[in-house]
């Protein structure tokens, strides 16, 4: 019955908003587009559909908001006013009781409150969809104080999810057999994408293992700032961190009243995300402003702070030679050669013509070269080559698009702390030094470590193997092949031999003659 009351909810809000007539509008079928005009009548839907269907999202609660938010980095699929105006989705819900968040974590630790910490606030100082956070002070094996941040689940979030999904499950179901331009959509994918990145998120220690992967990274770089996480207190629906001081990077008044470096900030900013791709293949993929803060302590002063790791993104080796050549041909003109790695990716159709999807890439990327490089979006030219790709079946890898939402997200801060930001001079060192390590002798040298220990193990086997290959000449079921190789060993050393033979007997016989000749 619940079900029920939530779907004829979801219903009345579509209506309200006018989503059925962006969807109906869309329909192939003649009456139900005439059904959608009819519907129409009575409403005032003079606001733009982005604003109405964020607003639509928004009224529907936190899971909705969440949908809207991870379809925002599909602007390889969605019109580019759509997906603009659901990237301003904010994540930040009203904080549930601190009694329940006390009993999730009793729940989780099976021990009282007291027993865990040594101060609790249970005033919680931010507050989200998935979970909130109360500060708190732990102490250690030492006897050593420390303060930490406590990250709790929001009560009854798995019920509330499956109930939500099960009803997206079922719109993305009509919406894929009705029309034809939400079937292009992909809308029963985009539900199934959005199931795992939601039941990801509500494993806290996947988030904790993450943030653990990124600081052992960025250890070392002096840049940015990782909290640790307490494993002895790290729960599926609990964990417990470092806590954090810093100031948010949106309040850039108070960063410059302390003296930090506004524009050296935003190019530290793209050296941490482009090092994050291009070294590691790990980034922090969720880095909107409210999850950046600055160090403004001495020791650590101007450094990023970054929270919240429930999303990142990995790139194999693959993923990062493609972006690398493919920007670096870009930048050249290299037209054909960006076709050429679209389909030595094996993302387009082995019988798509070259030409074809060259001169689509030119058309969408030469007019970028009438602009200053500082006014090159890299995040652009990236959405634009996967939604030319689209046309030619190109299948675009979740990570890619990941990847892609990502590095707008970098730049839109970027060029927010500095407008002149060249983001392409300084990608650029990444790029280059990243192709010289794939085709240079350090590869070479490192390829060359990785096996050694394969080949150390059977090097000293080979006497054994060889004679184990010998002595199965006599034995019967040896391979055809093999025996017809040992034949033509044996016939090509008799002729050998005999070609030998012949040479020396000539020689001598040469000898002899010149010897006669002389005594004659």
């Amino acid at each position: 019955m619940s079900r029920f009351f939530r779907g004829f909810f979801i219903a009345w809000i579509v209506w309200k908003y006018g989503l059925d007539d962006l969807v109906l509008s869309s329909f192939k079928q003649s009456w139900l587009r005439a059904f959608g005009r009819v519907l129409r009548l009575g409403r005032d839907l003079s606001s733009p559909r982005g604003v109405r269907l964020r607003t639509a999202l928004e009224s529907l609660g936190p899971i909705f908001v969440k949908f809207g938010q991870v379809l925002s980095t599909r602007r390889d699929l969605l019109p580019a006013d759509i997906a603009t105006e659901l990237a301003k989705l904010q994540d930040s819900v009203p904080p549930f009781p601190s009694e329940v968040a006390v009993a999730t974590i009793e729940r989780a630790f099976g021990r009282p409150l007291a027993h865990i910490f040594k101060h609790f606030e249970h005033v919680p100082v931010a507050s989200a969809s998935i979970a909130q956070v109360h500060f708190a002070q732990i102490e250690d094996a030492q006897g050593v104080i420390k303060e930490v941040a406590v990250k709790v689940i929001r009560p009854m979030m798995k019920k509330v999810i499956e109930k939500d999904l099960a009803l997206m499950r079922m719109m993305a179901t009509w919406l894929d057999r009705l029309s034809a331009d939400g079937r292009r959509l992909k809308p029963i994918e985009v539900v199934a994408e959005f199931d795992k990145y939601l039941h990801d998120e509500l494993d806290l220690v996947r988030e904790a293992a993450n943030a653990a992967q990124l600081r052992r990274n960025m250890h070392g770089l002096n840049l940015v700032l990782i909290p640790e996480m307490y494993w002895d207190y790290c729960h599926q629906d609990v964990i417990v961190m470092q806590r954090m001081n810093g100031v948010p990077i949106s309040q850039m008044s108070r960063l410059v009243q302390a003296g930090v470096d506004i524009k050296q900030l935003a190019r530290d900013g793209v050296t941490i995300f482009f090092t994050q791709v291009f070294r590691d293949g790990f980034f922090h993929a969720d880095m909107h402003p409210g999850n950046i803060q600055v160090s403004v302590d001495q020791m650590t002063f101007g450094q990023y702070v970054s929270l919240d790791f429930g999303i990142v993104g990995t790139l194999t080796e693959f993923d990062k030679e493609y972006l690398a050549q493919n920007f670096a041909a870009f930048f050249r003109r290299d037209y054909k050669r960006v076709a050429q790695l679209h389909l030595e990716s094996g993302w387009v159709p082995a019988q798509t013509r070259i030409d074809e999807l060259e001169s689509a890439i030119r058309t969408v990327c030469e007019p970028y070269f009438d602009r200053p490089l500082k006014e090159i979006s890299l995040g652009m030219v990236l959405m634009r080559l996967f939604q030319t790709s689209r046309r030619f079946d190109v299948q675009i890898q979740p990570q890619l698009v990941l990847l892609q939402k990502t590095l707008l997200n970098i730049e839109g801060l970027g060029r927010e702390l500095d407008p002149d930001l060249d983001l392409w001079s300084t990608a650029k060192p990444f790029l280059e030094k990243w192709m010289l390590e794939q085709i240079g002798p350090k590869k070479l040298l490192e390829q060359l470590k990785a096996e050694a220990p394969r080949y150390a193990k059977l090097i000293p086997e080979l006497p054994r193997l060889m004679h184990e290959f010998l002595k199965t000449k006599s034995e019967p079921a040896l391979n055809e092949e093999v025996l017809k190789l040992l034949r033509e060993t044996r016939q090509t050393q008799s002729t050998l031999m005999r070609i030998l033979w012949l040479s020396f007997g000539f020689v001598i016989g040469m000898l002899a003659m010149q010897w006669m000749f002389q005594f004659s």
